[in-house]
């Protein structure tokens, strides 16, 4: 993805719509610039997965538009890249690289993104809400915060990126908990239910 190996991945991916919350992502970048000056576009990077950065995509997309005034405000285009959408095979290689994924939602369902990036050995740090309470298990694949709380979302931030022995250890329990999601392993638990209805 063209991402030196010094350099910490602070990773987005989905939708680019309020509900993702991206705005309390961009906030909380800007929150941990102002106490950690150490972390420049030489050792941290931001991109931002999904949607059409491109000027007709700006103009079609109300939020897109909404967040690159943000980031401009925020004085963080040097930290924050709008990436646009990946096909799933390039994906991967952004979860691989990233050093957390950030899902800061609203509201999420089941959060599959989350789970996609925790099977790349990937923490995540995550809204408290929805599927993600029952997918993120604090502390141990990733860390938990209050939704729309760009000072708890830094501190998350900060948290991981402080300690490399932590986060390595978060991202293989990440990883060790996304195999219990394989198809095969679903499929033979479905099967063991109706087995046991029968």
């Amino acid at each position: 993805i063209g991402v030196p190996r010094n350099q910490k991945v602070i990773l987005f991916a989905g939708r680019i719509e309020p509900l993702k919350g991206i705005d309390t992502l961009l906030r909380a970048i800007g929150l941990l610039r102002e106490r950690r000056p150490d972390l420049s576009p030489a050792n941290l990077t931001v991109p931002i997965i999904g949607g059409d950065p491109s000027d007709a995509g700006i103009q079609a997309n109300e939020e897109m538009a909404r967040l690159q005034a943000l980031r401009a405000e925020l004085g963080l285009e040097a930290l924050i890249t709008f990436v646009g959408a990946q096909d799933q095979d390039t994906l991967n290689f952004y979860f691989s690289a990233a050093d957390c994924l950030v899902m800061p939602s609203h509201y999420e369902s089941f959060g599959m993104v989350a789970l996609e990036a925790m099977a790349c050995g990937a923490p995540v740090i995550a809204s408290d809400v929805g599927g993600l309470t029952q997918l993120v298990r604090h502390g141990e694949t990733g860390l938990r915060v209050p939704p729309r709380d760009p000072a708890a979302l830094a501190d998350a931030i900060e948290y991981l990126l402080s300690d490399e022995p932590r986060r390595r250890r978060m991202g293989h329990s990440a990883a060790c908990l996304a195999e219990d999601y394989d198809w095969s392993k679903i499929v033979d638990k479905l099967a063991a239910v109706y087995q046991e209805l029968l």
